[in-house]
């Protein structure tokens, strides 16, 4: 006999799916670290690309081109000769540091879980 269809008891997700739009945001390679590394402070590229071991210069510059598209970071040029360029989080990206900080216990227990049963 088959199972019965049970009606889902979640509340009906919002118009435009606000959680898909901020999973696309935070789902981009790099993109968790770059804004994790912009928690601590201004940050100029040199600073980044130090930072995030792995990340390619080219890669580093597209995601902070993304993020400032986004308004995500902030890009503040200095009048200093040559030009210094400072990278810092916006009222956006201030707000996604505990959603960042959930995933990472999260992963974190994962990992302990798995070492655990290995």
């Amino acid at each position: 006999m088959p199972h019965k269809i049970r009606k889902s008891k979640a509340p009906p997700p919002p118009a435009g799916c606000p959680m898909g739009t901020c999973m696309r945001l935070l789902g981009g390679a790099w993109t968790p670290s770059v804004i994790w590394q912009l928690s601590g402070g201004p940050r100029r590229f040199g600073e980044l690309y130090r930072d995030i071991p792995g990340i390619s210069p080219k890669m580093l510059s597209a995601r902070l081109r993304e993020l400032e598209a986004k308004r995500v970071i902030l890009r503040e040029v200095a009048p200093t000769s040559p030009p210094s360029v400072e990278y810092t989080l916006s009222e956006l990206g201030r707000e996604l540091i505990p959603i960042i900080d959930t995933i990472v216990k999260v992963g974190t227990r994962l990992l302990h879980e798995a070492d655990a049963t290995a």
